[in-house]
């Protein structure tokens, strides 16, 4: 689907609420069944370049365990997006700039991000940002992903997008998108991110601003993906900013 098309399917007044309220936002359909499991088939492509390969790569694997995160396949991709991707990582930074620099301003942080998501990674690359972050991720029976955030570096986007390349319940079981939410002084509390094949859903990269008796402050989250009970989970997470 044309992302533009896409994206023009929902109301970014009632993203933005449910944003501000639970920090994801679900958008049903956002791939076919169709590019869901052509993205998802990305991860068996064979690769020319070494594991050490350039960032400009079209995708690089890593190695099968996760460092302190998990464990599973995941297969980051480099400057260049495979070309649905590019374009719905464009629309989709463009969309919700608005909202991004709402959030800011509630949290008191600086600065604002600009219209266009090129100028963005030019910011980036002058603060030391070269890292792409989007990758695919498979994981088997047994496998997780342990709860984690991409925060690093100073220019940082307050959302990402995550997205399910496979049909829950019929190519695996378990494999929840989980976020929990740390507010000063509470307990802890976990969300489960409802999603299908195809699906995609709008998340807070590490914090969100809440409203509270003397103003806003912020709450951190971090996401995780449950134990694999059987299966084979194939999932997307697409990031706006990069790494140092």
């Amino acid at each position: 689907m044309n992302a533009h098309a896409m994206i023009e399917r929902f109301d970014l007044d009632v993203v933005s609420a449910q944003l501000g309220a639970e920090g994801y936002a679900v958008l049903p359909g956002c791939f076919s069944p169709h590019e869901a499991r052509a993205l998802a088939r990305l991860l068996d492509e064979p690769l020319d370049e070494p594991r050490d390969a350039p960032l400009d790569a079209p995708h690089v694997p890593v190695s099968s365990a996760w460092a302190d995160t998990g464990s599973g396949q995941p297969c980051y991709f480099g400057e260049d997006l495979p070309p649905l991707l590019h374009a719905w990582r464009e629309a989709l930074y463009r969309w919700l700039v608005p909202v991004a620099n709402r959030w800011h301003a509630l949290a008191g942080l600086e600065p604002r991000f600009p219209a266009e998501l090129d100028a963005f990674l030019d910011a980036n690359r002058r603060a030391g940002q070269h890292r792409p972050q989007s990758h695919l991720s498979r994981l088997r029976e047994g496998d997780r992903l342990a709860l984690h955030r991409h925060d690093e570096g100073e220019h940082v986007f307050p959302f990402q997008v995550v997205a399910l390349l496979c049909a829950p319940q019929r190519d695996f079981t378990g494999g929840e998108f989980v976020m929990v939410e740390q507010r000063p002084r509470m307990q802890s509390r976990p969300m489960v991110v409802p999603l299908a094949l195809g699906d995609a859903a709008i998340v807070a990269t590490a914090q969100r601003p809440v409203e509270g008796t003397h103003g806003y402050y912020r709450v951190k989250l971090k996401h995780a993906i449950s134990r694999v009970r059987g299966g084979e989970r194939t999932g997307l997470e697409l990031l706006f900013h990069d790494a140092p």
